[in-house]
């Protein structure tokens, strides 16, 4: 039985193979016609008595093939790769994808089916680099059909899958699953905001109708949750509220909170949590009232990041609540921050390493702002009773409702002109 052909072997070959570059790179290849021929129509047509001209170099029939300097390789790789069996039964020909990407352009350029194949099947199953995927990205849309699969990973996904997707992730990301989980609750809530906020693409997914009903039921029901165990504390000694797994999942859903305020904010449904937490506070204000325990305090900050969100849509009208409501939210909610601001800035001034208490300066800056907004839109004798309570208060320094002070004067005492005017305006129409 003969020996199989090896490429190099001068003593068997019958055909010279010259690689040349511009840059004047020349190299022989002696290789067989029998192989060139049977794994390559380029070489198939340039041996075959129909080409025009045959060159003869050291006594071999010769084909030229002029290449780019950085394709050289790959078209050495080439040939060596015509004298494997290529069969599926070895996966390491390729080394690496960036090497399986020029092996590739040069099988399509010579017209290796064989290789083509195998390249395709590793491209399409080997996981890429960020680098590597943009240059697939670069160099794969413009080779033809047959190379479509290895960009089967890449293409859109149709809106039924997507749909799928973020609902099934929704649901997981406010469903509070164990803390053990976090990591991945926090990914996918990353991945919700993501799909839905529109940067230098536009959103995944545009939220119609069913989408947000499913949000607001989300919702809804992580608020249920979180009432049943307002109850329970209410029901139970103020001490119970030190227990270790009930703190942890009182946090859980606060910090749950704090993410739905943006996610819904961004589909303009945030009416769902603020009417929640509005009929809640009371308790919330309560059980925060319970206990001034360290643990206590870093709850409390996650409470204020939550309200912070609430008072500002309210303040803002991007949720309409009816005078008696914004009225109680600001009796309710203006006692519990000036009261804790100082506890957090104490722990913070107390304890360097508090990582856990630091909150953003432009978070009680804003809140300040957001009072005022939400002061200011009251009946004018609803602003005098909440301004005579704060003058009168210890802790007049935060918030400073000077602003709120200031507009409410200027306002009381041209009262009665500009309403003279008004009527007398009307008088005369």
């Amino acid at each position: 039985m003969d020996a199989p052909s090896k490429i190099g072997d001068r003593s068997t070959s019958d055909v010279v193979v010259r690689l040349r570059t511009l840059e004047g790179r020349d190299e022989w290849i002696y290789c067989h016609s029998d192989i060139l021929v049977e794994k390559s129509k380029y070489f198939a047509d340039r041996l075959s008595d129909n080409w025009p001209t045959c060159q003869i170099l050291d006594s071999r029939n010769c084909v030229e093939v002029y290449c780019q300097e950085l394709d050289f390789d790959h078209h050495v790789n080439v040939l060596r790769l015509f004298y494997v069996v290529i069969d599926g039964s070895v996966d390491d020909l390729w080394n690496g994808v960036k090497n399986a990407l020029g092996i590739l352009q040069v099988g399509i350029q010579l017209g290796c089916p064989q290789i083509v194949t195998a390249c395709v099947n590793y491209l399409e199953a080997v996981p890429w680099e960020e680098s590597e995927e943009e240059e697939i990205l670069r160099i794969i849309p413009g080779m033809g059909s047959e190379v479509e699969p290895i960009l089967a990973r890449l293409q859109p996904v149709n809106l039924s899958a997507i749909r799928g997707i973020f609902i099934s992730t929704l649901r997981f990301a406010l469903s509070s699953p164990p803390s053990l989980m976090n990591d991945l609750k926090s990914s996918a809530q990353e991945q919700l905001e993501y799909m839905v906020t529109e940067d230098d693409d536009s959103p995944l997914l545009i939220a119609d109708d069913d989408i947000k009903s499913e949000v607001k039921d989300c919702v809804g029901r992580l608020f249920s949750r979180f009432n049943n165990l307002l109850e329970v504390y209410l029901c139970e000694p103020a001490e119970s509220f030190g227990e270790a797994e009930k703190m942890t999942l009182f946090q859980s859903y606060l910090a749950d909170f704090s993410w739905a305020c943006q996610l819904l904010s961004k589909l303009e449904i945030m009416r769902v949590l603020v009417n929640s937490w509005v009929d809640a506070s009371d308790k919330i204000v309560a059980i925060m009232q319970s206990s001034a325990t360290v643990e206590m305090i870093g709850i409390k900050l996650k409470v204020v990041e939550v309200v912070a969100k609430v008072l500002e849509s309210i303040g803002y009208g991007t949720v309409i609540l009816p005078t008696t409501k914004r009225l109680h939210m600001v009796k309710i909610w203006l006692p519990f921050v000036r009261i804790t601001k100082p506890l957090i800035d104490s722990v913070m001034t107390s304890d360097d390493d508090s990582l856990e208490f630091k909150i953003d300066g432009e978070l009680w800056q804003s809140l300040e702002s957001t009072f005022v907004s939400i002061i200011l839109a009251l009946p004018s004798v609803n602003q005098a009773e909440i301004l005579t309570e704060w003058l009168e208060n210890e802790h007049i320094r935060y918030p400073d409702l000077t602003e709120a002070f200031e507009v409410w004067c200027y306002r009381s005492k041209v009262a009665n002109r500009r309403l003279a005017l008004i009527e007398g305006g009307h008088c005369a129409l």
